[in-house]
């Protein structure tokens, strides 16, 4: 039986959706993935992105929200994306 309370994550770090954003990691550490959903099209009923903005950001609440911006990609995929934003948020953790 799955457990309801347990969020959604991906590679131990949690993944939090909001319309077309998604953010991945947790406001807690000092930095935060942000994908935006560009574009998507329509694969057998099921609408799939085919266009995702990735940017590391930092999380500190004083700077400006272009200023938090680190690295900014733009992926193909969602999956392409995901796998950029894991090894974009690891390293990033890894370096304070």
């Amino acid at each position: 039986m799955a457990n309801e309370n347990l969020p959604l994550s991906y590679k131990g770090h949690p993944l939090r959706r909001k319309d077309n954003l998604i953010y991945y990691g947790t406001m807690a550490e000092k930095y935060i993935i942000m994908l935006q959903i560009l574009s998507s099209k329509d694969q057998g009923g099921i609408a799939v992105a085919d266009k995702v903005s990735v940017q590391l950001q930092l999380t500190d609440p004083d700077l400006k929200s272009r200023d938090r911006v680190v690295k900014k990609s733009e992926k193909d995929s969602l999956y392409a994306a995901m796998d950029v934003a894991s090894v974009w948020l690891e390293r990033a953790l890894a370096s304070k």
